[in-house]
């Protein structure tokens, strides 16, 4: 049931649990609403495994440091937590149009059926709204397809008639039909808008539609320009298309109320006055939906680096648009890993001699790096496009000119990496790899080739390079391949720098060409290889990472073929791609990145779709075919996501006032699920 107001909404958070040991005393085994959480061994260790289903693995994460925060710290975490799930059905709606309302059935449904569940038609449903939980809607989280249902019409009707439960109309065909198949869907020569059915665009509106509202639309000076049409849906009204802005009375504008009610007492809380002005700001922007307001917001977010909490908040990334607009609602809240920290700091206070130093043309280097901030964090909570599936690093804000003014933001996520870590084995990586010189190069430098890499395309990667005087944005000049494109040229800059020696003077590692030399095979491997198990046999390549690892991948592979570079090799009837001579790729890598910062510089969308398209979209379908059955032999599951923590207030009964915080970890992903769809559905308005 929902809380009918906000006050009886904090209070029910609050009190909610009296401490751990209480709080599991308290849970019915029967009530599936209700958290329920795993014993944590007395040595520390962790179980980290959750729950795998289909392609998909569910781990948990663990906060290093949050015992070691002051209370007022913990309160500050809590609340931003709080705050990102009380938006977190946005994303659902964002997703496709009849999310809420599907998953709402199935839950009660998943609940409330007595009838035999030992069946295989059981299971199905089972799985498919485990699918549904994971992907937070019914389209695959990754590939954008509409997840299939291994159950018949007649069963669900069955299953929803025994639990009363009603699903009808185009919400319960489209789960069988195959309307709306794509969420994103930015293959060239479709209309991309109109065949994708993400929830950002009335299902009339076309991409000349979009064209030609923003000709007109409000998009700020030249040189400062707002990110228009990021937090709103573009629909025709009455033959006009107009924008429903997502704000405090507008469109979601119930959750938006109790993101606003969170983040109030988060600005209570914070550790420092810049802090505080931060999150006024951005509660003014939640409230007007103003972009202005917005990048105000944004600056000082950018600038406000003291602390030891932080977060993302808002909508924000916008690889879900097919025209590369609107952000999805995403939060992140973060506990800054101090030690870490300070040993990759050395990358932003150098970030100018990367720049420098670049194969970039010289007219596309910026002059003056601006505060490009790179920490280590630990993620405390996730909601929306975050979660259950995150990202590791994240470098922030998107607008140009506030990263060339005012500089970014850098995090690498070292909780969720260290996860990713516990789960899996080496038997993949075994059956892929060419030899044993580059097994061994993977297992000595492996993991911290991924860390310098994330940290390089993160810090040195996005906040390199400038766009000519005069050229529209990305978005507007390399239209649905300007995300791919930007992800590219960012895993160049780090590809590039991966050998340089100036890592070593740097100490941030030991052995420059070991460790490069591993980063370099891993990424051909899984650009040419290993990331086609994600796939189904005969599929594109569509997702924006996918492609550019593809498209890195595949064009240095062809250019460096007349002096052998990379060595296509056939043993045993397997495929393997063997690295000849490094020095030569990182010379083709620059190569390519001087070649991608000139198409976003000049805006050369031809150029980009004779590159995305001619080598990042397409898949040998022999080498897939190979790859799927090769992959047959292995457990692990391609794509995982997280359980988050559950931060549990224990309360000072007598004050009515929080004493401590404590962290729970979640016994099961579907309780997680239903948890959060009782306490944090506040969406009833969609229109």
């Amino acid at each position: 049931m929902k809380l009918k107001s906000i006050a009886g909404l904090a209070l029910a958070a609050g009190m909610l649990f009296s401490c751990a040991e209480e709080a599991k005393e308290k849970v019915k085994v029967d009530d599936p609403y209700e958290p329920k959480f795993i014993e944590v061994a007395k040595n520390g260790k962790m179980e980290f495994g959750v729950d795998e289903f289909e392609d998909v693995a569910v781990i948990r994460y663990e906060i290093p440091g949050f015992n070691e925060l002051t209370l007022k710290e913990k309160k500050l975490v809590y609340y931003l937590t709080q705050a990102g799930l009380a938006g977190r059905d946005i994303m659902w709606d964002q997703n496709y149009r009849h999310n809420l309302t599907i998953r709402k059935a199935l839950e009660n449904v998943y609940v409330n059926y007595s009838g035999d569940k030992t069946t295989d038609d059981w299971k199905a449903f089972e799985t498919y709204l485990k699918r549904v939980w994971f992907s937070n809607g019914i389209h695959h989280h990754y590939s954008n397809d509409k997840l299939p249902a291994e159950f018949s019409k007649e069963y669900l009707n069955s299953l929803l008639a025994a639990t009363n439960t009603e699903l009808k109309g185009e919400a319960f065909e489209v789960i069988f039909n195959d309307k709306d198949n794509k969420k994103v869907n930015k293959k060239d020569g479709v209309d991309n808008v109109l065949v994708s059915a993400v929830n950002f665009y009335g299902p009339d509106i076309t991409s000349a539609d979009v064209d030609e509202f923003y000709k007109t639309a409000y998009k700020g000076s030249d040189e400062e320009p707002i990110e228009a049409g990021l937090n709103s849906k573009l629909v025709r009204e009455n033959g006009k298309l107009v924008e429903k802005v997502w704000k405090s009375g507008g469109m979601y504008g119930e959750a938006i109320d109790k993101i606003i009610y969170w983040l109030e007492k988060a600005k209570g809380v914070a550790e420092n006055e810049k802090q505080a002005e931060t999150l006024g700001l951005l509660i003014e922007y939640y409230k007007t939906g103003s972009l202005d307001t917005w990048d105000k917001y944004c600056i000082s977010w950018a600038t406000s680096t003291e602390g030891n909490i932080d977060w993302i908040n808002g909508f924000i990334e916008v690889y879900n648009d097919p025209k590369g607009y609107r952000g999805s609602y995403e939060t992140i809240v973060q506990i800054q890993d101090k030690d870490l920290s300070k040993k990759m700091e050395v990358l932003d206070k150098n970030a100018q001699w990367f720049e420098d130093n670049s194969p970039l043309i010289e007219s596309h280097k910026k002059k003056n790096v601006v505060g490009v901030t790179y920490k280590s964090i630990n993620v405390a909570g996730e909601a929306g496009d975050a979660s259950p599936s995150t990202p590791i690093g994240v470098n922030l804000p998107n607008n140009n000119w506030i990263r060339q003014k005012h500089g970014s933001k850098s995090v690498s996520l070292t909780n969720i990496i260290n996860a990713y870590s516990k789960i899996g084995g080496a038997g993949r990586l075994k059956e892929f790899v060419h030899d044993d010189e580059e097994l061994q190069l993977e297992e000595k430098y492996g993991k911290l080739a991924d860390k310098l890499h994330t940290a390089l395309h993160e810090v040195i990667g996005h906040a390199s390079g400038q766009i000519n005087p005069g050229v529209g944005q990305p978005k507007e000049t390399l239209k649905n391949y300007a995300s791919t494109m930007e992800e590219g040229r960012a895993d160049l800059v780090g590809l590039y720098y991966l050998m340089d020696p100036k890592l070593k003077e740097l100490g941030l590692v030991e052995d420059t060409e070991g460790a490069g030399k591993a980063a370099y095979d891993g990424y051909i491997r899984n650009g040419l290889m290993t990331q086609l198990i994600r796939l189904n046999l005969g599929d594109d390549v569509e997702e924006d990472h996918m492609v550019n690892r593809q498209w890195v991948s595949a064009w240095v592979f062809e250019k460096g073929a007349k002096d052998n570079v990379i060595e296509k090799v056939t043993r045993d009837g397997k495929t393997y791609y063997n690295i000849n001579d490094y020095v030569k790729l990182r010379e083709l890598f620059g190569e390519l990145l001087r070649e991608t910062q000139r198409i976003k510089s000049e805006g050369d969308f031809e150029a980009a779709r004779a590159l995305v398209e001619g080598y990042g979209v397409k898949v040998d379908q022999k080498i897939h075919a190979e790859v799927l059955k090769r992959n047959e032999a292995f457990k692990s599951k391609p794509y995982k996501g997280f359980a988050n923590p559950v931060l549990v207030p224990d309360m000072d009964a007598t004050a009515n006032e929080i004493k401590d915080i404590k962290v729970m970890q979640p016994a099961a992903f579907d309780n997680q699920m239903l948890y959060y769809a009782k306490n944090y559905s506040f969406l009833t308005d969609k229109k």
